[in-house]
């Protein structure tokens, strides 16, 4: 560096500060291009840290610091954090290609006004990289000031040197594309995004043409007016009104060590900064909840930073080494003998450094972090919140302050394009301790598109999307478990998917062993979709008859499965007396006729002349009089919709079922367990055949049980499980299961290995913590049992509805909130048992399905 140029920099005017703003040439995909240079631009992929495992975390920590000493090194990086509110009119756009049934447009509404009501904003990361210099900047300007003088000035970028560039960016997007940043070239129109946001101006960006943007429309993304003042700038719109304070903050201090997980992850924790705005009293209502007046400050980050090419920072950090020896030296000659721990501190750290560079991926790196603070209320909200910022680095031993009578450099140097203007307020470093910010951390979980169910909970906000019905269309396993205690929240949780999964056109089976989810019908009918409630009783007499259910498979199917079913319910001396030949007689004789039914069946045996057969059809008409009895092998009764697999919602009542364990005789067992088995054998058969029928390939369906632990307790329902579990991708149905037992399910190798989605819930039995952790894909130990001990849980211990832990189909695990969208919905799929109503709301439900 010459020496006009330190001393410039010593005041305070050094070269850089007073360079003129960028003048943007063209934008394209992945590229920025200016009068002086173009860079490289590209998006990064957040990943998801929030609950990755130590190891996993140190490897990927690795692989980061790697990349920058090896990718990026001599290269001049601008890496931004940047924040934008979720655009929740997006979402209604996007509804119309997933919902088709019922009244999908008032649903997929609902949820966008809860987006805009919880206001989640999207973070997004952006790397810029030098590629190449196009002229020297004196040369340019001057051009360009005698061009524009004469009225002659050409920016245009020709066809050939946009190419070469793109080759060039191309050609390092596939070097970052291997880190674990994924880095993609960002599309034209998010970099006019980026650039054309300063201004605060709401008008329409323009669009690219044949992807590039230049001339006229690249000229309006920056008309716009900026006034400095000695701790913020002011935006003006066109009127002269002011549209957004800001403020840049540099990071002057950094203690000389960090911890990460912790304090270390300075970029990262930009999501975690939070403060309370100035409100007055009068303009709160008297019921406001204290938790929604604590607002995110969501600072933006830009980071000009140099990878230093290994030998140049083995020279630097030798020299500082031999700086310190030399002070050691100097300061043992006098007197005082003593030359200070520093200095010896530094002695040791510089050699250590010199060392792990000459055997590792380790180089030092020269950062210049700078925070942008955005307010559009006041200057009076501006400094709250920048005291917020203030102090929660401090916190963590970080000085951060504002930029004072620097804030026109400052912000001109964090728009992409520009360069480093204030060099003095920078750091120097290992690579590694700049990978350890984690800019690229967080939280992230479900799938990328589909039906949004609720929103994250972690380490950085955004959205959580659930669709039970994708893993077919990405050729994928179907199964998805919900895990937890009871009144944690996961059959309102299950009822909400299955409500999206039914708008998208599916045939839902909800199999009710405990009775409670009747309030997935209500909801459904409230919006449109096609939905019925079937329970035991007479009155549902005949509606899961097995000749009804396997109508479509043939008399030939029915001719097996029914005397299977009756010889299920029959009481044990009958069948050990032979009667289930009469009952096979029977069978064939009533298909025969035409128009089979089980009620016939057993009618055509009590008119046996057959004694055994009398005695037989006499003990199964008195069983077909029992709840349990009547919706298999009842007469039916007028009204009652049959169990039909078309799009829309069945939820199939059956609580009070007694089955018997898996190593029970079957001697042994007892009417009620009997009965029981025999209407689950209708249950499974009709969702077998609906799956596997050729027919409805092409229909989505989706099988829900509830208290999955009443059919893994059989043999019969563990078989039925497992195959729809296996075959689900082939027959586009996707299997929902809720249970208490993660242990017992765990034993389900069958369902455990197709499982996509795993959402648990609060377990507080170590050994279920453990078989919940291994499905989450989280390391077992006592810090995973603490997590899954205290998820669900409010600050003050009570219950928290809804919160869980996601494992997704990619293995990413993350915490999230079930979202509900509104009050109403929330009555409408409520679990909780009401002892005053119940039984109106039952006769109420049998009405609206006799009607």
């Amino acid at each position: 560096m010459r020496l006009v140029e330190r001393i410039g920099n010593f005041l305070g005017v050094g070269g850089d500060r007073s360079a003129p703003a960028p003048h943007y040439v063209a934008l394209a995909d992945g590229l920025i291009v200016t009068t002086t240079h173009a860079e490289a631009w590209f998006t990064l992929a957040s990943s998801n840290t929030d609950l990755m495992s130590e190891s996993a975390r140190d490897g990927e920590l690795d692989e980061a610091a790697a990349a920058l000493a090896r990718t990026l090194a001599g290269s001049d990086v601008h890496l931004k954090v940047l924040w934008s509110p979720l655009n929740a009119d997006d979402y209604m756009t996007e509804a119309a290609s997933l919902f088709t049934t019922g009244a999908w447009q008032e649903w997929a509404a609902m949820r966008v006004e809860r987006l805009d009501h919880i206001a989640l904003p999207s973070r997004h990361l952006l790397m810029g990289v030098r590629i190449t210099e196009r002229t020297g900047q004196a040369a340019a300007v001057s051009r360009r000031g005698i061009a524009e003088g004469l009225g002659v000035a050409s920016t245009a970028v020709n066809t050939r040197e946009l190419a070469r560039l793109d080759a060039m960016m191309r050609r390092l997007g596939r070097r970052l594309e291997a880190t674990p940043w994924r880095a993609q070239p960002a599309a034209v129109e998010l970099l006019a995004w980026m650039v054309a946001r300063e201004q605060h101006r709401t008008t329409p960006l323009p669009a690219a043409t044949s992807g590039l943007i230049t001339g006229a429309k690249l000229a309006a993304l920056t008309r716009g007016r900026i006034l400095p003042f000695p701790d913020h700038l002011r935006v003006t719109d066109a009127t002269g009104t002011t549209t957004a304070w800001v403020a840049i903050l540099t990071m002057s201090g950094f203690p000389e060590k960090m911890e990460s997980p912790g304090s270390g992850e300075w970029l990262r924790a930009l999501s975690e900064i939070t403060y309370v705005p100035d409100i007055d009293d009068d303009d709160l209502d008297d019921d406001v909840d204290p938790a929604s007046l604590i607002l995110p400050v969501s600072p933006e980050a830009s980071v000009r930073f140099k990878v230093l090419p290994k030998r140049e920072a083995m020279k630097k950090a030798d020299e500082a080494r031999r700086l310190a020896k030399e002070q050691r030296r100097s300061a043992s000659q006098h007197s005082a003998e003593d030359p200070g721990r520093a200095v010896e501190e530094t002695e040791g750290v510089m050699a250590g450094l010199v060392r792990d560079m000459g055997r590792e991926d380790v180089t030092l790196v020269e950062d210049h972090p700078r925070l942008i603070v955005t307010s559009t209320t006041s200057l009076d909200d501006l400094r709250a919140r920048v005291d917020a910022v203030v102090t929660y680095y401090g916190g963590s031993g970080i000085e951060v302050g504002v930029g004072e009578e620097e804030q026109r450099e400052l912000w001109l140097e964090a728009q992409a394009g520009d360069q480093l203007r204030v060099p003095d307020l920078g750091h120097t470093r290992d690579v590694t301790a700049l990978a350890g910010s984690w800019w690229w951390g967080g939280a992230k979980v479900g799938d990328d598109e589909g039906p949004i169910v609720g929103y994250l909970t972690g380490s950085t906000p955004g959205v959580y999307r659930n669709d039970l019905t994708i893993g077919s269309e990405k050729g994928d396993a179907t199964t998805t478990v919900l895990i937890g205690r009871s009144g944690r929240g996961k059959t309102v949780a299950l009822m909400e998917s299955l409500l999206d999964a039914a708008f998208r056109g599916s045939f839902v089976l909800a199999l009710d062993f405990k009775g409670d989810m009747g309030g997935l019908v209500s909801a459904g009918r409230r919006y449109g979709l096609n939905a019925h409630l079937i329970e035991t009783g007479s009155r549902f007499a005949g509606v899961a008859d097995l000749f009804k259910l396997l109508d479509r498979e043939g008399a030939e199917r029915a001719q097996i499965e029914v005397p299977a079913q009756l010889g299920i319910a029959m009481p044990p001396h009958l069948r050990a007396r032979g009667a289930e030949t009469p009952v096979q007689h029977a069978v064939n004789q009533v298909i025969a006729a035409g128009h089979p039914a089980t009620w016939k069946v057993i009618e055509h045996l009590r008119d046996s002349a057959d004694p055994l057969a009398r005695e037989t059809g006499d003990a199964l008409f008195e069983l077909s009089q029992t709840a349990i009895g009547a919706p298999f092998m009842g007469r039916p009764a007028d009204g009652v919709p049959p169990l039909v697999p078309k799009p829309g919602i069945w939820v199939v009542q059956i609580p009070g079922l007694s089955l018997p364990g898996a190593n029970d005789d079957r001697e042994d067992w007892n009417v009620l367990q009997r009965m029981s088995v025999a209407l689950m054998h209708s249950m499974l058969a009709y969702g077998v055949t609906t799956a596997g029928r050729k027919d409805l390939r092409g229909l989505r369906k989706v099988v829900a049980v509830p208290e999955v632990h009443v059919l893994t307790a059989t043999k019969e329902g563990s078989s039925f499980l497992e195959y729809v579990a296996r075959v689900g991708r082939a027959l586009s149905t996707a299997l929902v299961l809720d249970t208490q037992d993660p242990e017992s399910l765990a034993d389900l190798v069958g369902v455990v290995e197709q499982i996509t989605t795993v959402v648990g819930f609060q377990l507080t039995n170590p050994q279920q913590q453990d078989a919940l952790a291994e499905m989450l894909n989280l390391p077992p130990g006592k810090h995973t049992r603490a997590l899954i001990q205290s998820i669900g849980l409010q600050s003050d211990g009570e219950v928290r509805h809804g919160h869980a832990i996601v494992r997704d189909r990619r293995f990413q695990t993350a915490t999230v909130q079930w979202d509900i969208p509104t009050a109403e919905l929330l009555a409408l799929l409520d679990t909780t048992p009401r002892l005053d109503d119940a039984a109106d709301d039952r006769a109420a439900r049998h009405e609206e399905v006799t009607a």
